[in-house]
């Protein structure tokens, strides 16, 4: 449990970033390495709490009271089993999570909560420098073949576990590269693409296939690979983007988040595109949208040179610290500032968009917004509603539609023939994570909608212990918190 004094002794401390004025030149990550010892102490903040509702806060079930200690220690070969016992990818969550177990952190209460997440990152990155993480292929194979559709987080943890317990796995991705939304949706500064291919690389030599521009349902068959296969685990993610449906949305100007973010990550990494360039260098952006891929428009725009960036928000602006409705170890809705916004950005909450304004040729001239605010009935869900005489136009010539997902596409849906809720998702219970459809399974965004990195990982995780269950009769595959040490 770390130092039974660390947390009196140690103030928490995360990794030091580069310069603004520098890390705008380039799409690189930018995070400075911290020392090992500095790492350690922070391990050493973990509590003897007793009861570590990181755990409970964690999607994975990360042991991580146990990997904590272990870093304290300096033994970190052995923090690198506890972590992989329950994560695949610790490597992507210790970057991109949101780290809701630091705000299920008992130290949290009353204290700076532990440095969970950046602990966890420099645990993988101490395992893969050292050489700990190797291909471990099985030393058997059932004679069965699953099918993963999608090379999202949840495919890539579908695809390890159900490897691992023998299956011959064969993942199909719809894009040129492996890595879904990883690779096409996080931007290089939060998430340099080596740092995907590195754990492809270990996964191909357990044995797993990859086959990239294979969309399937477009240029592969679904009933054939249904037919192929033994089983077959969606892990797609939730791709249908949410629009803006006000009066201009068709002018020339406003694009969705996902098609700028994948452009440029694309550009980035030197892969062709046939579509028209997005660029917002020399441009007035605003970016609707508060969330994470509104951040990572932010630090692209600004990367590419946009004259100024303006975020809308339609909620209101939170409050830093956390709000009385939502106690501890729940996660708190409170005002981030992520390092996007700390590179330049206006944050304008409480405003909604009316329309659109457009120029003889189609051209995006400007917005008119209006103030809103959320009127709370006792017993109700809260209402939005117009300030009278809010309105206000904005000149633009970029928008960024950054307003998340509603569901999966259709065309496996209708493929396969499954069932769907109100909300499109793809029906599937978590007792077993199977659709309608007798053989065919459901993990991550496509089951539950959009959502974190880590509950995308957590369901791949659970989606193949009842997969192998479904082949085998038994699985002894891990569900959430049951880790299987050692495994690297």
């Amino acid at each position: 449990m770390g130092k039974v004094t660390g947390f009196l002794e140690y103030k928490r401390e995360v990794e030091d970033y580069k310069p603004v004025e520098e890390r705008l030149k380039n799409y690189e990550e930018f995070a400075v390495k911290m020392a090992k010892s500095r790492v350690e102490n922070q391990g050493a903040r973990c509590m003897d709490c007793g009861i570590p509702f990181c755990h409970s806060g964690c999607p994975l079930g990360n042991l991580i009271p146990d990997f904590n200690d272990k870093v304290y220690n300096g033994k970190w070969k052995e923090a690198a089993e506890i972590l992989h016992a329950t994560n695949n990818f610790p490597e992507f969550t210790g970057r991109l999570c949101p780290a809701p177990c630091e705000e299920a952190c008992v130290l949290g209460i009353n204290e700076d909560p532990v440095t969970i997440e950046n602990i966890e990152k420099n645990i993988v990155e101490e395992a893969f420098k050292n050489g700990w993480i190797t291909a471990k292929p099985p030393k058997s194979r059932t004679g069965k073949k699953v099918a993963v559709i999608g090379s999202g987080p949840a495919g890539l943890a579908v695809a390890q576990q159900l490897n691992r317990a023998g299956h011959s796995v064969t993942v199909y991705e719809r894009d040129a590269k492996v890595g879904g939304l990883l690779r096409y949706g996080i931007p290089d500064f939060k998430m340099e693409k080596n740092i995907i291919d590195r754990r492809v690389e270990v996964m191909k030599e357990e044995g797993i296939l990859f086959e990239t521009n294979a969309h399937v349902g477009v240029n592969v068959d679904a009933s054939a690979l249904k037919k192929e296969h033994d089983a077959v685990v969606l892990c797609g993610g939730a791709t249908v983007r949410r629009g803006l449906p006000i009066q201009g949305a068709d002018a020339k100007g406003v694009y969705q988040a996902m098609d700028f973010l994948k452009q440029n990550n694309k550009r980035v990494s030197g892969e062709n595109f046939e579509e028209a360039e997005i660029s917002a260098k020399g441009k007035r952006v605003i970016v609707i949208g508060g969330g994470d891929t509104g951040s990572d428009c932010i630090g692209t725009s600004n990367r590419h040179g946009a004259v100024s960036v303006t975020n809308f928000e339609i909620l209101s602006k939170p409050t830093i610290e956390r709000p009385e409705a939502q106690p501890w170890p729940f996660w708190p809705m409170r005002l981030r500032t992520s390092t996007s916004h700390k590179e330049g950005v206006e944050r304008v909450f409480s405003i909604s968009t009316k329309a659109f304004k457009k120029d003889i040729d189609g051209n995006l001239t400007g917005l008119v917004t209006c103030e809103v605010e959320w009127v709370k009935t006792p017993g109700q869900r809260p209402q939005l509603r117009e300030v009278p005489n809010s309105e206000k136009h904005w000149d633009c010539d970029m928008v960024l539609l950054a307003l998340g997902f509603t569901g999966s596409e259709t065309t496996l849906v209708e493929q396969f023939g499954l069932e769907t809720d109100m909300r499109t998702n793809i029906k599937a219970p978590e007792t077993n994570y199977q659709t309608n459809v007798n053989n065919v399974f459901v993990a991550g965004d496509m089951r539950r909608g959009q959502s974190l990195i880590v509950w995308a990982i957590s369901e791949g995780r659970q989606a193949a212990h009842h997969v192998d269950k479904y082949l085998m009769g038994k699985s002894d595959l891990p569900l959430k918190g049951d880790g299987d040490l050692p495994r690297i």
